[in-house]
């Protein structure tokens, strides 16, 4: 390593932008590892459910929940896909599929 090496580390530690937002890392690794355990269950509770009606409805709460994940890992417009795409399009469209074929049953 050159004498520089630590130097130029250093010098980049210090320009790293720090705002009254900043998050301490060690509580942003909390939040992460909590949230993750969240969508675990949350992925649990989607298999484990019954009624087609009421998986639609958890699989619509573990879109919400995996747009927050990836907030909390700081992909904004991941997070924003997710809850078009994950929470409401998708959810929709399962909704209005089950109306149907249920429609067809009577």
């Amino acid at each position: 390593m050159t004498p520089a090496g630590p130097n130029l580390v250093a010098a980049r530690l210090a320009a790293a932008v720090v705002t009254p937002y900043t998050v301490r890392p060690a509580l942003m690794d909390v939040l992460q590892v909590s949230i993750l355990v969240i969508v675990a269950a949350g992925a649990t509770i989607v298999v484990l459910s019954k009624t087609p009606v009421r998986q639609v409805i958890a699989l619509s709460s573990y879109g919400l929940l995996l747009a927050l994940l990836f907030l909390a890992f700081q992909a904004p417009d991941v997070a924003l896909s997710e809850l078009t795409v994950g929470a409401i399009a998708l959810p929709a469209l399962l909704l209005l599929t089950l109306a149907k074929v249920q429609g067809r049953r009577k």
